[in-house]
Parts: C-alpha cells; sequence; structure tokens
C-alpha cells in the first residue's frame, strides 16, 4: 500500500476512498484492489457510508459519497475567500472604485468580500449583506449559466431579460445602470469552480457619474481579469 501513514485504519480508508475515484465498485472490486480482507473491506465501506463519504449507486456498488463534495465545496470556498482581497484590493486601485465578490445563496446574492474605494463618492456593500437576485450586474451574471429551468424562474420578476443574460453568457461580463440602487452602476464577471461552475461573481460598483452609462466599455476587461485570477486560485491543488 502506498502512501502509508502508519494508523492502519486510515491507511485501510484511504485506500478504498483512492479506488472508488477511479469509479464504481463492488466489495470483491474493493478487495482486488485495496488487498485488504473480505470482511475488513466491507465493514469500512459500510462505516464509510454511514458518514456518507461512500454512497450505493442503482447497482448497489459503492462509489464516493455526497459528504466529499460537501467538504471539497468548503475548501473551494476557503480558497477563493483567502484569494479574494488582495485580487480585491488591486481591483479596487485599478479601477478607482469599489469592488465586491458576491455568491448566491438560494434567492439571493450575499457579498462575502469586499475592498471599499478609500475616499470620496462611492458604493459601500458592507460584507455579509445580502441583496436580491433580481437586479444589478452580479445577480446576471450570477443567473446567466445556470441550468434552464432555474434561469426561467430566476427571470420572473427580475429587471433584467432572458436577452440581456444571453448576452452575459456571450460577452462573459455583466452591467447594471440603477438597477440595484439608483444613480450606481457596476460591472461583473464571473467566477468559475470545478466542472467551470460559476460559483461566485466579482464586481466594481460607483457613480454613474464617474462609471458612465457605459460602465462595461470602461472597466469589463478589468473585472474579467479579477475574476480570472479567482478562478485560477480555485485551480491550484
Amino acid at each position: 500500500m502506498e502512501n502509508t501513514s502508519g494508523v492502519g485504519v486510515l491507511d485501510k480508508v484511504t485506500s478504498i476512498l483512492g479506488t472508488l475515484e477511479a469509479g464504481p465498485a463492488t466489495l470483491a472490486g474493493l478487495v482486488a484492489v485495496t488487498g485488504l480482507a473480505r470482511p475488513t473491506a466491507h465493514r469500512l465501506a459500510v462505516a464509510l457510508e454511514q458518514h456518507r463519504l461512500v454512497a450505493r449507486d442503482v447497482e448497489g456498488r459503492f462509489i464516493l459519497g455526497p459528504r466529499l463534495g460537501e467538504l471539497s465545496a468548503a475548501a473551494g470556498e476557503d480558497r477563493l475567500l483567502a484569494a479574494a482581497g488582495p485580487v480585491l484590493a488591486r481591483l479596487r486601485d485599478v479601477s478607482g472604485e469599489s469592488a465586491q465578490l458576491y455568491r448566491r445563496q438560494g434567492g439571493v446574492r450575499i457579498c462575502v468580500a469586499a475592498a471599499e474605494r478609500l475616499s470620496g463618492l462611492r458604493d459601500t456593500v458592507p460584507v455579509g449583506v445580502t441583496l436580491p437576485m433580481k437586479v444589478g450586474a452580479a445577480a446576471q451574471v450570477l443567473l446567466a449559466w445556470e441550468e434552464p429551468e432555474r434561469l426561467h424562474r430566476g427571470l420572473q420578476g427580475a429587471r433584467f431579460t432572458a436577452t440581456a443574460l444571453s448576452g452575459v453568457r456571450r460577452r462573459g461580463w455583466a452591467q447594471s445602470i440603477g438597477e440595484r440602487e439608483l444613480g450606481v452602476a457596476s460591472v461583473s464577471a464571473p467566477v468559475r469552480g470545478p466542472a467551470n461552475r460559476v460559483v461566485a461573481a466579482v464586481t466594481v460598483s460607483g457613480p454613474i457619474e464617474r462609471l458612465t452609462r457605459h460602465p462595461g466599455a470602461l472597466l469589463s476587461q478589468t473585472v474579467v481579469d479579477a475574476a480570472d485570477r479567482l478562478t485560477e486560485a480555485l485551480r491550484v491543488t
């Protein structure tokens, strides 16, 4: 058994999970690959199933369980937040405007990180605040790549249209002018996690008088570059 830690039960559990990483396996398959005794492989696999680290497919074979995905998502979020501080600070400094990072949670989006403009008129969004998914550039980005059914539901009552979201997907960024708050404009771009899924939106926001009524023309590439840096941070293993 490779990469042994000296803690027998952990090494055996790791060998089972490593085997299942390659795909579904019967009990006989686990025994053949891991070299564990059949009663031991069965006992550990069933115990892992109780903790949702292992599950069964429709044919009764062992597969990796949902708890591993939950832990992976939590680890990814930690990496995202760790990387967000310097990326948002740089985005603020380059753009001269406030920068935020949003994640979707059900019918709202949450500001999970921010770098505020240091002086003058600015758009302030405190970390932890929840905002609706019906308005704003970040909401457009977080909805645009959803599955059709969820996208359709999300458009109900929204200030933007399906045509607008089609444009977001084509360009790779969104803009809003006075959608969330009168006098405020914003530009957002997607952060992508595993399987290229959109997991967050990077945003620059500020007064329309500075960002103009075409904020994307001014800042889209800058915001996309920041979002791409966070996407790369999530791909680091």
